[in-house]
């Protein structure tokens, strides 16, 4: 292919990709982009790494999809540094802010968005705090939680402030990522720059890092990485599913540096951070959503956030399609396999058993006669709770309740309600163990 039929040909796939690309992007990322051809493949070049990467990373699948739409299928892609280029002097703020990030910050996630509850107060203000002092303050900050609590989102607004007020370079990677990439260093006998690439950023963000556990090549790598990094005063910031005490297969190094700074957890999110989540994303989709909808999702889907809004979007998708208001009935039928499951899954017995072992109490008690404070009160907290978490009757309940009334059952369910709105306490309590039970 000649310069002429080269040149013709990225023409095309500009003109392809500037319909699908905002302005203001397009010419961030492009304008500063070269473009060769070598032995039939078609070389993406760039003066900046960071910038290569982030253009891969935001645009790589549509840039490929434009040059096999008007090349063919078999068209071979491939984005390549060319120092000896201009570095993209003339590019936008946007293009300066992403030239110094290796590896894809989701735009979406910030703190501006991020609803705060009881349960992520503490792992909000930490990531803030790190946002404002990269370095300086919890050095590294590792973050732990199930999944779908919002550990992602955290990180990625970390990231999204930094690359607007400081303007540093930072490498946002998975574990599986940073594994895979060293598997290939490894292969091509490229060590030394992949070394070189994650030692000289000043932020290192690794999500998922629990995927380095019992790969001790790796973990050798990442050690040295860390100590290289920590030692001049560079933020690392780790998150996993797990703290570093239950990561198994990991060395003791390893988890003595995640020690070294600030552990948080990030627990399943109350009752009311469920509903402010919900209307936070039913008004970002524009969409009304009834309060007892709300009540329903919020109160059914309890350890998940991730799920939460995946039912939203069922919903919403749902009655964009059928045209049909968002109400009870219509959750109810939309939603019956997710809420089903989340009922299914829970019996009285499992209730009784979870329930004594956080009061210290044995699960027989639950059955017996007993009327002692110590054995009434959590044998009431498991009643109520059996009303909340499962389909059983009130009658139901008292059978499985050592074969008492129903009227014994509604009692201790109203007592528990009162005392869940007099005592934020209590109420986080309850919370707590609901959460715990629907994991």
């Amino acid at each position: 292919m000649n310069t002429v039929e080269q040149s013709t040909v990225w023409d095309k796939v500009r003109a392809r990709l500037k319909d699908e690309i905002p302005p203001s992007r397009f010419d961030a990322w492009f304008q500063p982009v070269h473009v060769a051809q070598q032995d039939g493949t078609f070389l993406i070049k760039a003066a900046n790494r960071f910038f290569l990467d982030g253009l891969r990373s935001q645009y790589g699948t549509q840039i490929l999809d434009a040059f096999r739409r008007i090349v063919g299928d078999d068209v071979q892609v491939r984005f390549e540094v060319d120092e000896h280029l201009e570095q993209p002097a003339a590019a936008t703020t946007e293009s300066k802010q992403q030239a110094n990030v290796d590896g894809y910050i989701d735009p979406r996630f910030t703190f501006a968005n991020f609803v705060v509850g009881s349960g992520n107060e503490f792992c909000y203000a930490a990531s803030r705090a790190v946002a404002e002092k990269p370095g300086e303050i919890y050095n590294p900050l590792y973050i732990y939680g199930g999944v779908g609590l919002g550990k992602t989102h955290l990180i990625n607004a970390i990231a999204n402030e930094l690359i607007t007020t400081n303007h540093i370079r930072i490498a946002y990677r998975t574990g599986e990522r940073f594994t895979n990439e060293l598997i290939k260093a490894i292969r091509n006998g490229s060590t030394d720059l992949f070394r070189e690439q994650y030692r000289r950023v000043d932020v290192l963000i690794v999500d998922d890092i629990q995927f380095i556990a019992g790969k001790d090549r790796t973990q050798e790598e990442f050690f040295h990485t860390f100590n290289a990094l920590y030692e001049v005063k560079k933020q690392i910031i780790l998150t996993s599913d797990r703290s570093p005490r239950e990561l198994t297969n990991l060395m003791e190094r390893l988890r003595s540096r995640f020690n070294w700074g600030l552990v948080a957890d990030i627990q399943p999110p109350d009752l009311e951070t469920r509903l402010a989540i919900l209307a936070s994303k039913a008004e970002l989709a524009g969409i009304q959503l009834n309060q007892d909808v709300a009540q329903l999702l919020a109160s059914r889907i309890t350890s998940n956030v991730r799920e939460l809004e995946g039912a939203l979007t069922r919903l919403t998708a749902h009655a964009q399609l059928t045209g049909q208001t968002i109400d009870i009935a219509f959750a109810r039928h939309v939603l019956r396999d997710l809420l089903h499951e989340e009922v299914r899954s829970l019996s009285i017995e499992d209730i009784q058993r979870h329930v004594a072992t956080y009061y210290n109490i044995n699960p027989k008690e639950m059955r017996s006669a007993k009327r002692t404070r110590t054995i009434a009160f959590p044998r009431q907290v498991a009643m109520y709770l059996s009303k909340e978490l499962t389909q059983q009757s009130l009658p139901e309940i008292g059978s499985a309740f050592g074969g008492r009334d129903h009227t014994t059952v509604l009692y201790a369910v109203r007592k528990i309600e009162g005392k869940r709105k007099q005592s934020p306490e209590f109420n986080e309590e309850i919370e707590r163990l609901s959460a715990s039970l629907r994991q």
